[in-house]
Order: C-alpha cells, then sequence, then structure tokens
C-alpha cells in the first residue's frame, strides 16, 4: 500500500479530509507516526470536526484488519515530545436506543470488545430506558490495536454517543 492512499494531517491534508469527507490513516505497524502524516515530532495533532458538513467516512488500516466508521469528528492526542500520536479518538453517534446498541455490538463483533461487558450494558440501558450512563466498555484488540468504547447514554436525549479511542495495544 503506497502512502499516497493515506490521509495526512497537515493543513492541506486536513482541508482535503473536509472537502472529501473522507480520511484514511496508517496503523498497520500499530502506531501513527507524525512524520507519515505530514508533521513534525513536535507538532500536535489537529481536531476534525465537519459536525455541520456530514460525517467523514474514516478507514484505519491496522495491524490485523481495518477498522472503520463515519464520524463527525477525529481527534489526535500527543505530546510535542513523541513522534508518534497516542491515541486517535473518534465519535460515533445514534439516534434511537436501538441503532447505540447495535453500534456497540458491531464493535464486539469487529473489533474483539468484551461481549459479557457489552451485553451487561445494554441489558441495563434495555431495562431503563430513561437511565443516564458514561461507562467505558472492556477494550477489543483483535485487529492488533486496543479499541475502547466509551458510552455517553441520555435516554432523555435525541442523540447518544460512544466515543471511540484507538492506541497501539500494549
Amino acid at each position: 500500500m503506497s502512502s499516497s492512499e493515506f490521509s495526512t494531517l497537515d493543513a492541506a491534508g486536513v482541508e482535503r479530509i473536509r472537502s472529501e469527507r473522507r480520511a484514511r490513516l496508517d496503523l498497520s505497524s500499530g502506531k501513527l507516526m507524525k512524520s507519515a502524516v505530514g508533521l513534525t515530532d513536535s507538532s500536535y495533532g489537529p481536531e476534525i470536526n465537519t459536525r455541520r458538513e456530514g460525517k467523514i467516512a474514516l478507514s484505519i488500516a491496522a495491524p490485523k484488519g481495518t477498522i472503520e466508521a463515519r464520524t463527525d469528528r477525529i481527534r489526535f492526542n500527543t505530546t510535542n515530545a513523541r513522534p508518534d500520536f497516542s491515541e486517535v479518538t473518534y465519535f460515533l453517534t445514534a439516534s434511537s436506543a436501538e441503532e447505540f446498541f447495535a453500534l456497540i455490538r458491531d464493535g464486539v463483533q469487529k473489533y474483539g470488545i468484551d461481549s459479557d461487558s457489552a451485553e451487561g450494558w445494554i441489558s441495563s440501558a434495555s431495562a431503563d430506558p430513561g437511565m443516564q450512563s458514561d461507562f467505558s466498555i472492556t477494550s477489543g484488540t483483535s485487529t492488533g490495536l486496543e479499541v475502547n468504547y466509551d458510552l455517553r447514554f441520555d435516554g432523555s436525549k435525541d442523540i447518544q454517543v460512544i466515543i471511540v479511542h484507538i492506541s497501539p495495544a500494549e
């Protein structure tokens, strides 16, 4: 796979991601190096927010497979002292409890997120549709990366959020 198939995170690359609503990141080595995305080692990562323009088709090449999502926000966590990003974070949204539960089960199936933890939480939320909960499901590592679903659920709201954290598997 050539490096030109992957997105850059310099100003031009971020603008391309925004306008094309498509991002492809190469974490196939287990890490996302700043130099591979057109940034210096002392750079911080951008936050890409397209909530008003529509969702980005995000594809992350992992050591074992691909992580795919439709999201309107992507963050890149790092410090100015490290040459890579410690974490890529994106947001999944659902407009119903059923859609939210389907997103969680999709993560269990695709990324190895803990099924017992997920189904236990879904059972609780199903029994109390108006509940409010912040809950982090036990991470999955079947892609060779750590994939964590951080659930933000409020049954009284129209939109539910999953904050997805992607980091090197230790």
